[in-house]
């Protein structure tokens, strides 16, 4: 998605800001691949591992975080290949009833499904949260949300968390997400506990969402 956030009309008197079934890649997709990739060249941005060639599926029933920031970033491929992302971080994480999954064809064999889930009583904790995300639904409330601020300027969420200069991002000191639908391509954490975890392989296609 390549279109700015809407942002609804409801505002409390607390100061949050409600959104519903908001797009997260906020600068066209071209323009972040061209100046990410000059930064990318220069050492400004460096991905911290190379992506594979398949984007993952992340559903929560919710998530709250404490932290909270977001901006363009580009993740790197094992060809070189530059992939516009947003980046959504979030200093201190909890997610419930976690799913992930991924989908893989192989010849002769068809789909085969991977499927992770996790947080069903007690949530997932997650501190220092990355997600290299092209793709994120839900109905969201952020306390004291900033944005439009410079990625160069962020200060709010994990320390590491920054974008460009001159590019659009924003920030939160609060966030909730309910009904969490998430397309990305990476995912890292400082640390990621993932209490009554089970993972599943099977044949077909099995998706979170």
């Amino acid at each position: 998605m390549t279109g700015s956030p809407h942002l609804s009309d409801e505002h409390s008197d607390s100061g949050r800001v409600r959104w519903r079934r908001f797009a997260v890649l906020t600068v066209p997709a071209v323009a972040v691949t061209a100046g990410l990739g000059i930064a990318l060249a220069q050492g400004v941005l460096a991905a911290s591992f190379a992506v594979s060639g398949q984007q993952f599926k992340v559903s929560a029933s919710s998530l709250e975080g404490e932290g909270f920031a977001q901006y363009g970033g580009v993740d790197v491929n094992a060809r070189d290949e530059l992939i516009p992302v947003a980046v959504t971080a979030i200093r201190e994480a909890r997610l419930s009833n976690l799913c992930q999954s991924v989908v893989t064809t192989l010849p002769v064999i068809g789909d085969i499904s991977l499927n992770l889930t996790a947080g069903g009583k007690t949530p997932v904790e997650a501190s220092n949260l990355f997600v290299d995300a092209t793709q994120l639904a839900g109905d969201a409330v952020f306390s004291n949300i900033e944005i439009g601020r410079d990625a160069s300027t962020l200060d709010k969420g994990p320390a590491d968390a920054q974008g460009m200069q001159d590019l659009f991002a924003q920030q939160a000191d609060t966030v909730r997400i309910t009904g969490l639908q998430q397309t990305a391509w990476a995912t890292n954490a400082g640390t990621f506990k993932l209490s009554g975890l089970s993972m599943n392989v099977s044949k077909g296609k099995k998706e979170c969402f």
